[in-house]
């Protein structure tokens, strides 16, 4: 088994004694709210990344046509409500009162169509709308409609679709954007304005209450879903250089809310009677090593399922979340545990007692020439971190010429998008992980997505999966989609599209003044000030 590295070094055992009292602290009255986050916002456009940190930046400025309550069910955000005719192939939507733009236009069935079918381009939910969509369009400024060649069972989980890309409305002549291109602005109707006037790239993002939001007047707020009511009028997003750095900002009050601090620092932060540690996300984080299937060696799927057979996932939890076991969860496949999806189908690929020298001798076997293996590798957050030490290690043991690809993680996501072989720039594998909430079924579970080069980074192409994929949005009851989960997932273990690594369970930091902070996602409405 890892052991898991200390981070900290003598620092971390400092850091656990006693603790001294804050230096000063925000006034009960402020209105300003200040976060670390968990890396720099690099890229803006939630439409061409799947970063969380740009989704969080996504949720603040722009607003979503529903939301998603804490029982994964679909409620609406800026519909009032919405008629189904035709046998289910006609859907018409009606937008609810007070939709205003940050530019002062009004939201309109426009701006919806066509930030659908933008968003519906880089995403499987999207991609399966648009296979079964005739025809999108406005017939009024406040209505839109979709009308299908077959029913789309999906629909509402489409719309609501929070996990990234998040699918957020926009004006439409930034929708009308191409897809892997960024927008030119960031303008929204959600409960935030982007101060670009005040962004520091790789230190500071900065956005203000929008005073022509209106909020839901009905519905109950969980998760994405409810009145979105904001109780700040600026929120500050502060990179910070180290987690000693940020724990002492939390502390002293120049900070108010950390999202990810590392597990080496929970104990310091518990034994500080002003801070507060928060479990957020119920369903946890899913590990995933993603291969490059374009180029080799992982474009042979010999060589993936030797790797994926050489893994342990107890070895990659340890090192993300710690021993106390109440920190992470195996075996784990495809699909979030706990989620009607989940199965223990093929499992036994990843339970099977390993062997690394017979690793070794397979992986020869399944041709593998001492080929480079390009390993991104981010440095400033870190549960990634420990994933991609792990995964290092294993490469290396098995016989793989591996060579790290260190940089923080906004390179990453700017590197993983690039489809030339290593000696060009590319890369052959990264470490990831993904709010349990995003791997529920198999068409929002990015992943597993296998039509090649319109895939998920990495671009896997695997005809049997995307042939059950859409048998599952035919399936009209909850066993035959379970059945076909559990195909699903059998047939990616099998032919190891993606290397799943556990679940882990990560905190999040405040101080105890702050609170009504949402489950699920993080998210910048409701949450005051006591």
């Amino acid at each position: 088994m890892i052991h898991r590295r200390t981070l900290l070094g003598a620092g971390a055992a400092t850091l656990a004694g006693p603790l001294a009292a804050p230096a000063f602290a925000q006034p009960a009255g402020s209105r300003v709210l200040r976060y670390i986050p968990q890396a720099d916002v690099t890229v803006l456009d939630p439409v061409v990344t799947t970063a969380y940190i740009t989704r969080h930046h996504a949720l603040m400025v722009w607003d979503q046509l529903y939301g998603l309550d804490s029982q994964l069910r679909p409620q609406p955000q800026m519909v009032a409500g919405h008629t189904v005719e035709d046998d289910n192939r006609l859907w018409t939507f009606t937008l609810r009162d007070g939709l205003r733009f940050h530019d002062g236009e009004p939201v309109r069935g426009r701006d919806c169509v066509a930030s659908i079918k933008r968003w519906a381009q880089r995403d499987p939910l999207g991609q399966a709308l648009l296979a079964r969509t005739a025809e999108m369009t406005a017939p009024t400024d406040k209505t839109f409609s979709i009308r299908l060649h077959r029913p789309y069972g999906a629909m509402l989980d489409a719309l609501a679709k929070v996990g990234p890309p998040a699918l957020v409305v926009m004006p439409e002549r930034l929708a009308l954007t191409d897809p892997a291109r960024q927008v030119s602005e960031i303008i929204g109707s959600g409960p935030f304005r982007f101060k670009a006037d005040e962004r520091v790239a790789g230190a500071r993002v900065v956005y203000e209450r929008f005073d022509g939001y209106v909020p839901r007047a009905d519905g109950e707020v969980s998760w994405t879903s409810g009145p979105k009511r904001v109780h700040f009028d600026r929120v500050e997003w502060t990179v910070m250089p180290d987690g000693g750095t940020s724990l002492a900002a939390l502390r002293n009050g120049e900070m108010d809310w950390w999202e990810n601090p590392p597990n080496d620092f929970l104990t310091p932060l518990r034994r500080d009677r002003n801070l507060a540690v928060t479990r957020l996300a119920p369903l946890g984080g899913l590990g995933t090593g993603v291969f490059n299937h374009l180029h080799p060696p992982f474009n042979n799927p010999a060589i993936r399922r030797v790797v994926l057979e050489a893994m342990s996932q107890q070895d990659f939890m340890i090192a993300a979340a710690g021993v106390e076991p109440e920190g992470w969860h195996t075996p784990v496949g495809v699909f979030a545990p706990g989620t009607p999806m989940a199965t223990a189908v093929g499992l036994e690929a990843l339970t099977k007692p390993r062997d690394l020298e017979a690793s070794r001798r397979a992986l020869l076997a399944a041709g593998y020439k001492g080929e480079k293996v390009v390993l991104l590798a981010p440095t400033d957050q870190p549960v990634l971190v420990a994933l991609s030490e792990v995964a290092r290690d294993l490469l290396v043991k098995i016989g793989m010429n591996v060579e790290p690809a260190v940089s923080d993680w906004g390179t990453v996501v700017q590197r993983r998008a690039s489809m030339e072989p290593v000696e060009k720039g590319g890369w052959s594998m990264y470490q990831t992980t993904w709010n349990g909430v995003d791997m529920v079924n198999p068409v929002g579970t990015q992943v597993i997505r296998a039509n090649g080069t319109r895939a998920f980074f990495g671009w896997p192409t695997v005809p049997a999966l995307e042939a059950l994929r859409d048998q599952w949005l035919d399936a009209t009851t909850l066993a035959e989609q379970q059945r076909l989960a559990a195909e699903i997932q059998r047939v990616a273990l099998q032919e190891a599209v993606f290397m799943p690594t556990g679940q882990y369970f990560g905190m999040s930091a405040h101080r105890r003044n702050i609170v009504d902070l949402a489950s699920g996602v993080i998210v910048f409405w409701n949450v005051r000030r006591a």
